[in-house]
């Protein structure tokens, strides 16, 4: 008999899997029963992480059959039909029925949506969004993406695309964003874009650094990486700041890989936001209790939880 949830998360650069017992829902601290994360290749695509994590989700469900499978997809997601809709960073996304096929290979009901939305879910039904009924969290790793919890429900908006804080625009003039448009959020601040700066002002393209090495850098003092950790950091907090006088929510909850950048990158980001935001309006800003997990533990959230009754 079917007694565990199966989640998944596809990111752009790695892929993650999970098994929770449902006994465990009902736990203060629900704890896996069996996790495992693999890092994508510079060369995959949908095809690849398509049967990568089918053949990962088997292994850990050990013959079992899940009572259900939640999915948290990196990417613009139609939430109603469980298509994505592309992937900006993984080719081969476009228009895929990922609810459709999951379902066949797991025989058990598959919900699909953006790991924004996925990962706010977690973070307000386990993490530290409880006991707030209202929140944004956003992810800020290989991209910048947020998820909305208002009034204890998951809004996605219009066609599902609320909470696209990585494609704000903070700086008109600024560098060009992959989407198009100048002095995106996303563009500032994600990992890629922060090592791409750095290797650019350092005068080294071929250097190959990571977001987390400029991070790493800028705590040791480099000014070249603190110049462009802190210019991401400020950019985000412009965004956070006006995020909060459109909506006003009670906290900001960040995860991802670039959150991880230690304290000078939160005092950048929380002290922006502060600048921006009008003074009447008070929130925290928080890092997430999960970090790259709150999109596996929103995935459980997504079936378990809200509008979905196993």
């Amino acid at each position: 008999m079917a007694d565990c949830i199966l989640a998944l998360d596809f990111g752009g650069t790695k892929l993650s899997a999970a098994v929770l017992p449902v006994s465990e829902l009902a736990a203060g601290q629900p704890a896996w029963l069996a996790h495992e994360r693999l890092f994508s290749p510079k060369d995959g695509n949908a095809q690849f992480d398509i049967e990568t994590m089918i053949a990962l989700g088997k292994r850990l469900l050990a013959g079992k059959r899940p009572l259900a499978v939640g999915v948290s997809f990196g990417g613009p997601v139609d939430y109603q039909s469980g298509i994505v809709r592309l992937s900006h960073h993984v080719p081969g996304w476009e228009n895929v029925p990922l609810q459709k096929l999951l379902a066949a290979e797991f025989s058990a009901p598959v919900r699909v949506d953006n790991d924004a939305n996925v990962a706010a879910l977690g973070e307000w039904r386990f993490g530290a969004g409880s006991g707030f009924d209202s929140l944004f969290y956003v992810t800020v790793s290989t991209g910048v993406g947020g998820g909305w919890v208002l009034n204890g429900r998951c809004w996605r908006g219009h066609e599902g695309m609320a909470g696209e804080i990585g494609h704000t625009v903070v700086e008109p003039d600024g560098p060009l964003c992959l989407c198009g448009k100048q002095g995106c959020v996303e563009r500032l601040a994600s990992g890629p874009y922060m090592a791409h700066d750095f290797m650019a002002l350092s005068g080294d393209l071929d250097a190959g650094i990571t977001g987390k090495e400029v991070a790493e850098l800028a705590a040791r003092g480099d000014e070249v990486a603190q110049t462009v950790l802190l210019r991401g950091a400020r950019a985000l907090g412009v965004g956070l700041g006006n995020t909060a006088n459109l909506i006003n929510p009670q906290r900001f909850i960040l995860g991802g890989g670039v959150t991880k950048s230690g304290e000078l990158w939160w005092q950048a980001v929380r002290q922006s936001a502060e600048q921006v935001a009008l003074p009447e309006i008070h929130f925290e800003i928080v890092p997430a209790v999960f970090a790259d997990d709150a999109p596996l533990w929103g995935a459980v959230a997504l079936v378990a939880g809200m509008n979905y009754e196993l």
